[in-house]
């Protein structure tokens, strides 16, 4: 098919075309699957230009459902590798995207995926990768933290996930918004809000309205730590019950009879022992978590 054909085709992402495409092929949405296809148009623009894509940089796309933002990225991109768990809708993808030779539609379960051998094999001729995708909202937090702790080769992610869910990782110390999740993205990553998204823009409407974010991919770590798996262990302690103290959360790592200990300690990094994990900035944590590393109790 020539390029002309493909501009031809009306785009996916209008209530016409995705009500056409669900009809042709006969397809129903799994609630389990978390499937609301995105018929927004103006939302798609700021999607992809959010990502700030090329020819020469690569997009891996995952949940892409009937390919609305497939088409968009396929544009843009020299590559798109699009990991849809559905087999319903792999032959859908295949038919969508039919003449887009630069669109690889990948079968498999993205938390399942061995993600350095698919940017071995599909990305090889990109000078940077970008993860651009409308995602699951079930699976949101574990698919963000895969693509983060796994040491992917990323420039960014750009995607769609649950309005409260983005605010999360973009909320600053000392909201009831911030976080483990706010903590860990913002460790690898500056987030960026791009914009709200209306649950009437999607078919079908979810009950709760959606939020784009960019995660820009650090050089280098937001904070140096001796540790990262003591850091994140720290962390998760400090919010292990948010209306505890930060002395009476860690305790449950030194144990209660080094409580004083802990205080003293806390004191010692400039930390008073009565604030909750939910005030201590990420710099805080990086020195807290030698700390508590000297001491043994880490």
């Amino acid at each position: 098919m020539t390029s002309s054909n493909l501009r031809a085709r009306a785009d996916i992402a209008t209530p016409n075309r995705t009500k056409d495409i669900i009809r042709k092929h006969g397809f129903t949405f799994k609630k389990s699957l978390g499937q609301n296809f995105l018929v927004d148009k103006n939302i798609l623009d700021k999607i992809v230009a959010a990502a700030e894509l090329n020819p020469a940089k690569g997009a891996l796309e995952i949940g892409p459902g009937i390919g609305a933002l497939t088409e968009r990225l396929a544009d843009e991109a020299g590559r798109v590798a699009a990991v849809e768990i559905d087999t319903r809708l792999i032959p859908i993808l295949r038919d969508v995207m039919e003449g887009r030779d630069n669109v690889a539609i990948v079968h498999g379960d993205v938390l399942k995926t061995d993600l350095p051998a698919l940017w071995e094999e599909q990305f090889a001729a990109c000078e940077q990768v970008s993860v651009v995708a409308n995602l699951p909202y079930y699976v949101t937090t574990p698919i963000i933290m895969k693509l983060l702790e796994e040491g992917l080769p990323l420039e960014s992610i750009v995607v769609m996930v649950q309005k409260e869910v983005a605010e999360r990782m973009a909320a600053a110390p000392g909201g009831k918004d911030y976080g483990t999740l706010s903590i860990a993205v913002q460790y690898y990553c500056e987030p960026r809000l791009v914009c709200i998204v209306p649950s009437g823009s999607f078919i079908p409407a979810p009950n709760v309205d959606s939020a784009v974010i960019k995660l820009k991919r650090r050089p280098e770590p937001a904070v140096i730590v001796r540790d990262e798996a003591a850091f994140f262990k720290v962390v998760h302690a400090a919010f292990a019950q948010r209306r505890k103290t930060l002395q009476n959360n860690l305790s449950l790592l030194a144990g209660k009879d080094r409580k004083q200990e802990l205080g003293a300690l806390l004191e010692g990094c400039g930390i008073k022992p009565e604030r909750r994990g939910e005030t201590l900035t990420l710099q805080e944590y990086a020195v807290l978590t030698d700390a508590l590393l000297e001491a043994g109790v880490v």
